[in-house]
């Protein structure tokens, strides 16, 4: 009984004194939106997710579709979730640029899995709803929620290897290339040609930008909000616009770090504290040291890309507002509104997707590829250890839900009830595919020294 409790509460412990981050904020939200969707207050909760978001100048309204202004839900499925989806794209940039994506054979592995993780998933949804609106739902448990995923790493502590985790972060950085494509392909609307030309062509000035050295920031999110209020009215999911965006930006500063060295301390040199004219209320700096100063603030903002600058500071606002403020407007399952023999279908789908086809393809696709000599072991890695971690790739949650958001027809009674099923799926499938990965993890890997 107290080794049990020890196996229990330690990884709690690990996780109560980790500083608040974005799994722990989503799941919290998470919790507090089905609490209200099931408690007597769940009209006024429905109806916050449809209360109408304005912002007018003039006669101008950005937060509009097609004339109406977007609901709360809509606003954050479609407008803040865009720039989550920017952020994924600085990060996909990056990592094909620098990363594990950057050469082929490191990128082999990742790509092969995720590739897996993303076919097997919709053959095993496809057992149960092949057919009707419920097909619809097919690439839901296609993704992976690298937060949550890392997170259950993170119990683990010292005990998993560093290749582990490189792993599980480019699987999930393709896992959402993969996620991206399928909403462009498969969950865009009629296509209107005009604003898309038109945004077409602002991401000519955005790439063109880049190239020619427009390093500020500005630029990029003036012009990047243009390109999403027409992706809003072409029809084409407006979160594409964010990682299309993202693709646009810098990743190489104005200054290179050995520069900046040399010129930190040729401008140091410049600085003579002795100049001061100082007493306790106040302190006088002489016009020198000020341009000197200033000098020494340019060159440290130019030593950091745009890509990087961007991302960090864009970092903190989706982690602590955006992914928590999705979780709470989209996590609201109605758990009355579901009818026993409705859980054989969308959710048993989706649970199974999560659970078997994720872990299944996953580890079935990398091991083929590994045991066939065409890409190397990792190091660290064994059978046990890939088909453990292969299990991580089955919480789903964040992109998850909001694909299924898009696979159904939410204007209809029976798009509603898919819905609500989809996301008590997501939740069952994400939490038992964490588990899991998470008991395999512990009970695999070498002990902590």
């Amino acid at each position: 009984m107290e080794r049990t409790f020890k196996v229990i509460l330690k990884p709690l412990q690990r996780f109560a004194i980790q500083k608040p981050n974005a799994s722990v904020l989503l799941f919290l939200a998470t919790i507090l939106a089905m609490i209200l969707a099931n408690s007597p207050l769940q009209d006024r909760y429905h109806h916050f997710l449809q209360f109408p978001v304005k912002l007018i100048f003039g006669d101008f309204s950005i937060f509009a579709h097609h004339g109406e202004p977007l609901s709360m839900l809509a606003f954050v499925n479609d407008a803040l979730m865009a720039v989550f989806f920017f952020t994924i794209g600085l990060e996909i940039k990056q990592e094909v640029l620098v990363g594990e994506l950057q050469s082929f054979r490191k990128a082999l592995l990742p790509i092969v899995a995720a590739i897996g993780g993303m076919v097997i998933p919709v053959l095993f949804y496809f057992l149960i709803c092949h057919d009707g609106p419920e097909a619809n739902g097919a690439a839901i448990p296609m993704a992976t929620d690298i937060a949550f995923a890392l997170a259950v790493l993170g119990l683990l502590g010292k005990r998993v290897p560093l290749t582990m985790r490189i792993f599980l972060t480019a699987l999930a950085v393709v896992d959402d290339i993969g996620g991206i494509i399928i909403i462009a392909l498969f969950y865009s609307g009629h296509v209107s040609l005009q604003p898309l030309l038109i945004s077409a062509l602002l991401l000519l000035v955005l790439y063109l930008g880049g190239k020619m050295k427009i390093y500020n920031q500005l630029f990029y999110y003036a012009l990047g909000f243009c390109v999403w209020m027409l992706f809003m009215e072409s029809g084409i999911h407006p979160t594409i616009a964010g990682v299309l965006v993202a693709f646009t930006v810098p990743a190489k500063p104005k200054i290179e770090l050995e520069r900046f060295t040399n010129d930190m301390t040729e401008y140091l040199s410049m600085l003579d504290s002795n100049d001061v004219k100082s007493c306790n209320r106040a302190s006088v700096l002489t016009s020198h040291q000020i341009r000197v100063l200033n000098n020494i603030h340019m060159c440290t903002d130019h030593s950091i890309s745009p890509l990087q600058a961007i991302a960090h500071r864009l970092h903190p606002w989706v982690n602590n507002l955006i992914l928590p403020l999705f979780a709470f407007v989209n996590a609201g399952v109605t758990f009355g509104d579901i009818r026993p023999e409705s859980l054989l279908h969308v959710p048993l789908a989706i649970v199974l997707g999560l659970i078997a086809g994720k872990s299944l393809g996953i580890f079935s696709f990398s091991y083929l590829f590994i045991r066939s000599g065409i890409i190397p072991k990792p190091q660290g890695f064994s059978k046990r250890t890939l088909f453990a971690v292969s299990m991580l790739g089955g919480i789903g949650f964040t992109v998850a839900l909001f694909i299924a958001n898009l696979s159904f027809d939410t204007t209809t009674d029976m798009g509603i009830d898919l819905l609500n099923q989809a996301k008590l799926g997501v939740f069952v499938g994400s939490f038992l595919s964490g588990l899991t990965g998470y008991l395999l993890l512990r009970l695999v890997l070498p002990k902590e020294k």
